[in-house]
This record gives structure tokens, C-alpha cells and sequence, in this order.
């Protein structure tokens, strides 16, 4: 009898996983620092300018305003605990990381809890 084997991302799998992360948390940072704390961007924009900036404002001002955000990796990484596949695990840390970054900081850092605890977690045998 096999022991049952704990989820841990392969080295490719990983390297991946630092690319979507890295990128989810550089995009977060260029939203948050070059388009909502910008205040000529937010004077231009609520004049009316209608640009990729002004609408990418618009639409995370709105998600976290709502705690969205923080709300869908606290989902995702639920899910990811329950059932634990590689792309659920990718799209919660990439959510995870974009709300920890705008704004959405309680929900989004319990997401990356229950993220540490699917480590612990045995992957679902085959059906």
C-alpha cells in the first residue's frame, strides 16, 4: 500500500507558479501606484477621459470597494483546500496576491493561509 502523497508543485510546476505570481503582484502594483493613488489620473478620469486606465480604475475601485477581491481568493483558496489541483492553486495565489495589493488585505491574507494549508493537504487519488 502507497502512502498517500501531500500536494507539492513540481519544480516546473513552481517556476510557473512564480511567474503568475510575480506578474499578478507587478499588475496590482501598477494599477494600485499608477492609476487609483495617481491624483491627476483620478481628476482626468472623473472629468471624463475614457481611457484603458480610467475604465481598469473604475473596475477595481468598484471590485474593492465590495471586497470582491478578497471575497473570490478566499473562495478560490477554499476550493483549492477541498480539491487541490495546480490551476485552482495558481488562480487563488494570483487573486491572493492582487488583493493583498488593493486593498483587500483580511480576506486576501486569509486566502493565503488556507494556500499554506493545502501544503498539508493529500492529493485526491485518481477516479
Amino acid at each position: 500500500m502507497e502512502p498517500h502523497k501531500l500536494f507539492l508543485p513540481s519544480a516546473r510546476a513552481t517556476n510557473a507558479l512564480l511567474i503568475i505570481g510575480f506578474g499578478a503582484l507587478g499588475y496590482a502594483l501598477y494599477v494600485r501606484y499608477m492609476g487609483i493613488e495617481q491624483s491627476q489620473i483620478g481628476l482626468a478620469c472623473n472629468a471624463g477621459l475614457d481611457t484603458w486606465m480610467c475604465t481598469q480604475r473604475r473596475v477595481f475601485a468598484a471590485l474593492f470597494d465590495r471586497s470582491l477581491i478578497g471575497a473570490a481568493a478566499v473562495v478560490l483558496a477554499a476550493i483549492h483546500l477541498l480539491r487541490p489541483t495546480l490551476v485552482i492553486f495558481a488562480l487563488a495565489l494570483a487573486v491572493a496576491l492582487m488583493g493583498v495589493v488593493l486593498y483587500n488585505v483580511v480576506l486576501s491574507a486569509l486566502a493565503i493561509g488556507l494556500l499554506l494549508l493545502s501544503f498539508a493537504r493529500r492529493v485526491p487519488e485518481p477516479d
